[in-house]
């Protein structure tokens, strides 16, 4: 059997994501040159299938981004969408909630935040914050955040059911490279704005993040929605993968056009 680069970045279900064994400097046997011209090549496929899942108005797909502080996913947005009908594509980020969703279950900002029929969403972190995080800055306790894997695992069996694909990409930065991308956050005045004294103590509890995404990751990844561990600390490498895990996930789709008025062929405007 044949070996793709999705099989190698799979987390089967019932498997963990096995970081310890997993290079987040992997090129997953990819050449920069050729993935410079193949990238705008997925992003034309994009752009094309999303045209015809928009005419189609049936389904929908969602990219799941997540990953430690500086793992890249606003980069990750740009790289593989810069170019694509902005008006196909409905991107939230996740911040701590606040105000109403307070008031309301984890998971009613996710539900409301879906896309509708015959867009593509993406999230820029996710309902995975609401395990990840909230175990990891004690917000709840154990006996909250551990249940909350079985709740999505639900949540997004609803989802697909219902037409809406899950797309869901783990970003796995090295603590090597993480702390470069920090520093150069904190030495680049265009960059600074974007830096958190937060983000330091998240950077010292690396292992300590790992683990519980790697928990999380292994509770979550199912048949209708599994975990993809992309290489993260070489950019084109992470632009290039996640183009393709939608752009696979649209093909495996196929939206058609849908049939036109009966007669509209003999019509002519005057």
């Amino acid at each position: 059997m044949v070996t793709t680069m999705f099989d190698r970045i799979e987390v089967k279900p019932g498997h963990k994501a096995g970081f310890a064994k997993r290079d987040p400097a992997d090129t997953l046997g990819l050449e920069k040159q050729e993935v410079e011209k193949e990238l705008p090549k997925l992003r034309e496929k994009i752009d094309e299938l999303q045209y015809l899942l928009f005419a189609e108005n049936c389904r929908s797909v969602v990219l799941i981004l997540q990953g430690l502080d500086a793992s890249g996913k606003d980069g990750v947005v740009r790289g593989v969408f810069d170019g694509v009908n902005p008006q196909s594509i409905e991107v939230t980020s996740f911040r701590a909630p606040a105000g109403s969703e307070r008031a309301h279950d984890y998971l009613w900002r996710i539900h409301a935040a879906l896309p509708p029929h015959g867009k593509l969403g993406v999230f820029n972190r996710s309902h995975y914050e609401d395990i990840v995080a909230v175990r990891m800055l004690e917000l709840f306790p154990k006996a909250v955040w551990s249940r909350r894997a079985g709740h999505l695992r639900d949540f997004e069996r609803m989802l697909a059911d219902e037409g809406t694909t899950l797309v869901k990409a783990f970003l796995h930065v090295s603590k090597d490279e993480q702390a470069k991308r920090l520093q150069e956050r904190i030495d680049d005045p265009g960059k600074r704005w974007k830096f958190r004294a937060d983000d330091l103590e998240v950077h010292a509890r690396y292992a300590d993040y790992m683990e519980a995404y790697e928990e999380a990751i292994g509770e979550t990844s199912t048949e209708w929605a599994p975990w993809y561990v992309v290489p993260a600390d070489r950019n084109w490498v992470k632009s290039y993968v996640v183009a393709s895990l939608v752009v696979r996930a649209l093909e495996t789709l196929s939206p058609k056009l849908p049939d036109p008025e009966p007669g509209i062929e003999a019509l002519r405007v005057t």
